[in-house]
């Protein structure tokens, strides 16, 4: 390159990086992440498609989600393994599949430890395996300590693992360490309290990845990449790994030889809000520094990775620029795009559908689900909705297709309409594209929304949607027209519930200051004062919404009572990993949380609520606004009228029945996809 020749924007992104023998394309990778696409402990197809996608988009390297390295160590109902041979033939598979667009394959070997479920698997029953006898963070369960033999068998396992990886053709390894899993129990002085040489020091807690390390290299020999994923810091202030612990750590796994990179992230399982940080909680890239003390004690000896919440190439190749680490992973990202390389090395990185940070993939995997993304139905999906896969309709089906509604869905089903030759034209009531998430975003910290949002409407308008807002349609003047209602969903304020299927509704919803929580967030952003100066907002949803207008409230000075006959209020919040930045801000603004109560009547000026488990009522008085977080109502009047004039009359999304927002998008997108 002359001087005149000026780098390219990625310059740095674009970089080869030699591991070993194997060099990868360039130095943005996707690591290890949980899917759930298992079959009888192996990949499958749907593994095998979700991976090849984002080898096809343009990614470097891309890291199985975790493979268990040893009978204990299978967590999640459709976990894999690794020490079977019978896993060799998948693996192959998908070495096949991925070397084809140039990309580069590695494995992540684990196990579970404490933080498993020792009755998961129904023909395979066993204590769980841990450094102590220190319960799970998630479920409670007590694992056994493992012994010596236990020890030398998880090593044995380890390497006979990394054997049949090395058989299969693929790329590399990674050793899970991280995250509170069992090897990263050893290394946490808060999980680790065993009174043998595997404690004492922080050398003695490294001894069993060391000995992991060693019996993988004698099974693999030196030149296949063996690397180590670490959590940087537990953030358990005077128990758990800290960082300059894991300095140390780094040094001494540096000077084993053994490792050849170290794939730095954060956290544990009572901290996995900060691995898999959710929106407006922190700025892209915020382990920069964590990788960059990691590099400077590796220096030229090994690689660091790096996640972090790096949402674009821009971010990764500043973060490479500084020489904080060796590779970028856009993990999140790639879900949400995978894709995104190529668009972004195109010069379109302004079409990447961007990770807002919606955490809908956490929530499923919380479940035990199929993991997907609900800004991309085609996660998961990808044998039969991924690149390519859209047929464009006929000349003689083309159609001229009014939707009738701009939210999620009917943005979704019109870009993909659109994009299979029909023409679209989306008609808006109100101002602005967006349906529902308009309300949200407004919320603290869910300015991202926005963002998906553009996401939507860019699609919809690059495939040639015609979107016309403050416009509604009538019965009159869709008649004998091609429609498609997506008129979505509106949130009821009579409060019927299921903790009271006696009853329709409660008594006295009727008042004027009982309001349904989307009207009481749009009238609080405009004023937080006038909902009055004490508010109690009736949860049986467990929306962010809630939590979000409790905030708004206090802040404003109002006394601010959330009322659910959950056990938890806002209980999505916690699914999401959201709850543990936004409860303290609520409990420091003296917000009053009530479980495990209903309203049994709402007046003038006060309501009564009763214990869900019996009791007398008990009076709140001074209300001055009761907000409902309860059910919401199809907006279904529209099509009812019109169905019979209309010359295709189809409701997708809400208006259906009111889902989540993942369900209704993929709702929109399989419509679409049939029209």
């Amino acid at each position: 390159m002359t001087a005149e020749t000026p780098a390219p924007r990625y310059a740095h992104c674009l970089e080869p990086l030699t591991i070993g023998d194997v060099e990868i394309k360039n130095r943005i990778m996707v690591s290890g992440h949980t899917q759930l696409y298992g079959q009888d402990g192996l990949l499958s197809d749907r593994h095998l498609a979700y991976y090849r996608e984002r080898a096809m988009g343009g990614a470097g390297l891309l890291i199985l989600e975790q493979q268990a390295g040893h009978p204990s160590g299978r967590n999640y109902h459709a976990g894999c393994i690794a020490f079977d041979e019978r896993a060799i033939p998948m693996y192959t598979r998908l070495a096949e599949t991925v070397h084809e667009f140039g990309c580069t394959q590695f494995v992540q070997l684990f196990a579970c430890g404490a933080q498993g479920t020792a009755t998961q698997y129904m023909d395979d029953w066993r204590p769980l395996w841990a450094a102590s006898r220190i319960p799970s963070a998630i479920t409670g369960e007590m694992p056994v300590a493992m012994e010596q033999d236990d020890i030398d068998e998880l090593v044995e396992f380890f390497a006979r693992s990394a054997g049949n990886v090395q058989r299969a053709g693929l790329d590399g390894i990674e050793i899970h360490a991280a995250h509170s899993q069992l090897l990263g129990e050893f290394l946490s002085p808060a999980f680790n309290k065993r009174e043998d040489g595997y404690n004492g020091s922080v050398a003695n807690r490294c001894r069993i990845v060391l000995e992991v390390g060693e019996a993988i290299r004698a099974k693999i020999g030196t030149r296949m990449p063996l690397g180590l994923r670490l959590s940087f810091d537990e953030f358990l202030p005077g128990t758990g790994i800290t960082a300059e612990q894991t300095e140390e750590q780094i040094e001494i796994f540096r000077d084993s030889g053994f490792f050849d990179f170290f794939d730095i992230s954060v956290g544990g399982y009572h901290t996995l809000h900060v691995a898999l940080a959710p929106m407006g909680t922190h700025p892209e890239g915020f382990l920069e520094d964590s990788a960059r003390r990691a590099k400077n004690i590796v220096g030229d000896k090994a690689k660091v990775f790096v996640v972090g919440r790096v949402l674009d190439l821009d971010k990764a190749d500043e973060m490479l620029a500084g020489g904080a680490a060796d590779m970028i992973a856009l993990t999140r990202a790639h879900m949400a795009d995978p894709h995104l390389v190529n668009k972004s090395l195109a010069g379109d990185s302004d079409k990447v559908t961007r990770c807002i940070g919606a955490n809908v993939c956490v929530t499923r995997l919380i479940d035990n689900r199929e993991v997907t993304c609900f800004q991309n139905p085609a996660m998961g999906r990808e044998s039969y909705w991924g690149k390519g896969s859209l047929q464009t309709a006929s000349a003689a089906d083309q159609k001229t297709l009014v939707v009738i509604g701009a939210g999620p869905a009917g943005l979704q089903f019109s870009a993909t309409a659109a994009k299979r030759g029909h023409r679209v034209r989306l008609l808006e009531a109100g101002n602005e594209p967006g349906g529902h998430l308009n309300v949200i975003k407004k919320l603290p910290t869910r300015a991202a929304w926005q963002q998906a949002i553009d996401n939507l409407v860019r699609s919809a308008t690059d495939a040639g949607v015609e979107i016309v807002t403050a416009t509604t349609a009538t019965a009159d003047n869709i008649a004998d027209q091609h429609v498609i209602f997506a008129t979505g969903a509106s949130w009821d304020r009579h409060g019927y519930s299921p903790y009271r299927p006696d009853r329709d509704s409660v008594p006295g919803w009727e008042l004027p200051h009982v309001l349904a929580i989307d009207v009481a967030v749009t009238r609080a952003m405009a004023d937080p004062s006038s909902l009055g100066d004490n508010v109690v907002i009736v949860d049986e949803c467990g929306d962010y919404m809630i939590l979000g207008l409790a905030e708004v409230l206090a802040k404003a000075g109002a006394r601010v009572e959330i009322l659910t006959p959950r056990p938890l209020a806002g209980s999505e919040a916690q699914r999401t990993m959201d709850m543990p930045y936004i409860m303290p801000r609520l409990k420091a603004l003296d917000v009053a949380v009530t479980t495990q109560h209903f309203v049994e009547a709402i007046h003038d000026r006060d309501i009564e609520i009763h214990d869900i488990w019996g009791g007398a009522p008990i009076t709140r008085p001074n209300v001055s606004t009761v907000v409902m977080a309860m059910t919401r109502t199809a907006n279904d009047q529209l099509f009812v009228s019109s169905r019979d004039h209309c010359a295709t009359c189809v409701r997708i999304g809400d208006v259906v029945a009111p889902r989540t927002l993942e369900a209704v998008i993929h709702d929109a997108e399989r419509q679409a996809r049939q029209v």
